[in-house]
């Protein structure tokens, strides 16, 4: 696991070559290794990573994990409620909320001991304070990555689609 692999490999910095040596290793590594291994990275900017880093081979694939659901803020709601042991009986207009905003939210409402609502006017998602690059990063995941939360290419702003091609006579060099 490589968290915010983005931050360790930047290339042109004044590192004295460091990162250039740690890519250099990690691209050998991904290359050549024989064994099972499962690597997984986040990051928070993909366009920060070189190229030969995300092409194929390297990794299975490139997912794209967008703002939770409603379905997924629920369940986060579900967990936090019960963590800070806060009454919902009234939740607020979470839409593009993060799970961090939607803790943020229970956590102040304990700690201040009001409702969730209440608790709500002092929480500014992400998705209004960095609303331009929360657009640009899904403009640019839309028809590049998968979609992690269902199966596909991630689509922004266009009905999901199933991306199944069905031909009874693959070519030879498909991959199944």
């Amino acid at each position: 696991m490589i968290d915010e692999i983005e931050k360790a490999i930047t290339t042109g910095g004044n590192d004295g070559g460091v990162s250039a040596r740690i890519l250099g290793t990690l691209l050998s590594w991904l290359n050549d290794r024989e064994s099972d291994s499962f690597v997984v990275c986040t990051a928070n900017d993909i366009s920060k990573l070189p190229t030969e880093l995300t092409r194929a081979e390297r990794f299975d694939g490139i997912f794209f994990v967008d703002l939770p659901d409603i379905i997924a803020r629920n369940q986060i709601w579900n967990i936090y409620e019960h963590e800070y042991g806060v009454e919902s009986s009234k939740r607020p207009d979470d839409t593009d909320w993060t799970g961090a905003e939607i803790k943020a939210c229970c956590r102040l409402s304990k700690l201040l001991d009001v409702s969730l609502t209440e608790a709500a006017l002092n929480i500014v998602p992400v998705a209004q304070t960095a609303a331009e690059s929360i657009h640009a990063l899904r403009t640019w995941a839309s028809g590049r990555c998968l979609d992690a939360t269902k199966p596909g290419i991630y689509r922004y702003g266009q009905p999901a689609r199933r991306n199944i091609r069905r031909n009874d006579n693959p070519p030879s060099a498909a991959v199944a």
